[in-house]
């Protein structure tokens, strides 16, 4: 099937507020042991209804880094250094284990873990940190990020939300769909907007307070900024035609998006502050699909100028834009990766639509997926991962993988479709 690029497809239809279930279909192979143990509970009355050693633990396994040890198969279940006994972890070749244990402080909690490298028998971190009931998840995928980042040497991102839309129903009047942010793990999801009219495209806000949104509400294209705590939306774009596609600059101030108000979809650039609305490209073709580089100086986009669709890329104050890609009859919907130093694109290859990683220093391209219909690649803040939607059984459903292409993880909700992911910035 001949598909042009995903802001044609502007009808798509993205289901309501149903937690994402994670299925890990593949690991990395040497991925590094590790022995979680359930964390302890040092007080009276109930300990807290969050496991939070099982957070940590299925947070490192899902990355794909680590193998991590079954409850069942564990020796010893200790809560402190002190009562860690390395020679047991030696013998299950552990190379790392975490202890931990809650204690009541106040009206919420004291967490306190520890992560010990098991061969030299050196605690490597140790952490008191304060929680509540409500923040208690939050809490365990920041003791994940640390323990990551600690034995990987970068960041992790467990702590953090992805924004996607769902929907249920095949009909106008029926149907369900939903702009939604949940943790990056599928928990707590959280409905922002719902409608019975197609939801696209959300985007977030360097400040991870934000999204850009599209609505057909009122069957008209427009394009929305709505504060993810408050509910506080703004309308920043409803001209005559197209209004697609925002994406937000690096300072937050800027949003580029395709409109198509004076003739053929073209690249604007419009200030949140000012209200100034800036064309970047003029071209009697479809540019469409931009996005900002790391340091806000250039904006990649989706055009068809050379015949096909493929990428290029032109400063974000206008230009001469540049041909990025050249391998395939079909790239688009790309985006930078946190360093600036590839592109993930939907890319057309052996009959399937798939996301492939473009090294911007050499041009060459490596086909990540093998499905027939991914799209809407978006990379994870540490980079180490891109979020994908993709179809699974005629159902919509979101992927993840490695940029390695090794870990490979499928994402899906109880009911309905869910599509068109963006993962948020990690936040300090």
């Amino acid at each position: 099937m001949k598909r042009p690029f995903t802001l044609l497809l502007l009808m798509l239809l993205a289901a309501p507020a149903w937690s994402l279930t994670i299925q890990i279909t593949g690991g990395a192979e040497g991925a590094t042991p590790i022995a979680v143990i359930p964390f302890g509970w040092s007080g009276s009355g109930e300990p807290p209804m969050v496991n939070l050693g099982e957070v940590v633990a299925t947070d490192l396994k899902r990355s794909g880094r680590f193998r991590t040890l079954d409850d069942k198969d564990m020796v010893a279940k200790p809560q402190v250094g002190s009562q860690v006994d390395f020679q047991d972890w030696r013998a299950l070749k552990q190379d790392y284990l975490v202890v931990g244990q809650a204690t009541p402080s106040g009206d919420g909690y004291q967490i306190r873990f520890e992560l010990f490298d098991v061969y030299k028998g050196q605690q490597l971190l140790g952490y008191n940190m304060n929680s509540n009931a409500r923040d208690l998840r939050s809490t365990a995928h920041q003791i994940a990020d640390m323990i990551y980042e600690k034995i990987i040497g970068q960041p992790g991102a467990f702590n953090t939300r992805v924004a996607y839309i769902t929907a249920k129903g095949e009909t106008t009047v029926n149907s369900q769909i939903a702009l939604q942010v949940s943790d990056a793990d599928g928990y707590n999801p959280q409905t922002i907007v719902s409608s019975h009219d197609p939801l696209m495209s959300p985007a977030w806000s360097p400040d991870g307070r934000r999204i850009a949104y599209v609505s057909f509400e009122s069957d008209q294209p427009s394009i929305y900024v709505q504060d993810v705590f408050t509910g506080k939306r703004t309308k920043v774009a409803s001209y005559r035609g197209i209004n697609g596609s925002p994406a937000w600059s690096p300072d937050g101030r800027r949003l580029a998006m395709t409109l198509s108000k004076d003739g053929n979809p073209d690249i604007y650039v419009y200030d949140l502050d000012g209200g100034s609305l800036d064309r970047i490209t003029n071209h009697f073709s479809i540019d469409t699909e931009a996005n900002w580089s790391p340091d806000g100086g250039k904006l990649v986009f989706t055009s068809d100028r050379g015949g096909k669709p493929q990428i290029y890329e032109v400063s974000a104050s206008g230009g001469e834009p540049k041909r990025l890609t050249f391998q395939g009859s079909y790239n688009a919907r790309a985006t930078y990766s946190p360093d600036g130093k590839s592109l993930a694109v939907v890319t057309q290859t052996s009959g399937g639509f798939r996301i492939g990683l473009v090294n911007l220093s050499n041009g060459s391209m490596q086909v990540l997926t093998d499905g027939r219909l991914d799209e809407s690649p978006s990379f994870a803040p540490n980079g180490s991962m891109i979020i994908y939607a993709t179809k699974e059984g005629g159902k919509g459903v979101l992927a993840a993988i490695s940029v390695d292409g090794r870990v490979k993880q499928r994402l899906s909700v109880q009911a309905g479709d869910v599509r068109e992911p963006d993962w948020a910035p990690t936040v300090k």
